[in-house]
């Protein structure tokens, strides 16, 4: 088995409100809702896959009714996005309008080079102007 550049990626984690988690991920920073639940099934997670349209990754985002995890995010746990061009700042208002909270960042390299956005859950997202590898 190799692992490359087509391997598909999902990362997950919970969320106290998947409702919430959308507006910021899709009305917010564009991705698209790849899945979701559609009803309450007892013993099994409510769930919600966002990502780029065809993409090779998403977000699996979370939530049991009956026995939620509490999101944990450090200020370590960040989603970085690079744009390869300015951050613009009608981007950064539809993150806040959508449930986002602009933060300073723990490394200030990140404030040199982009936006800190917290998800509505506490987990930064990072839009940083340089492009990948640079």
């Amino acid at each position: 088995m190799i692992i490359d550049a087509q391997t598909h990626v999902r990362v997950a984690r919970p969320s106290r409100d998947l409702a919430a988690a959308e507006r910021f991920y899709v009305d917010g920073l564009g991705l698209v809702v790849q899945w979701r639940t559609t009803e309450r099934v007892s013993g099994k997670h409510d769930l919600l896959m966002v990502g780029p349209e065809d993409g090779g990754w998403h977000f699996e985002l979370t939530r049991d009714p009956e026995d939620p995890v509490e999101p944990a995010p450090t200020v370590e746990d960040l989603f970085v996005v690079y744009l390869g061009a300015p951050v613009q700042e009608e981007q950064v208002e539809r993150l806040l309008a959508a449930g986002g909270t602009r933060v300073p960042a723990h490394n200030p390299y990140w404030d040199e080079f982009g936006v800190t956005v917290a998800d509505p859950d506490g987990y930064q997202l990072v839009l940083c102007s340089r492009t990948w590898g640079r």
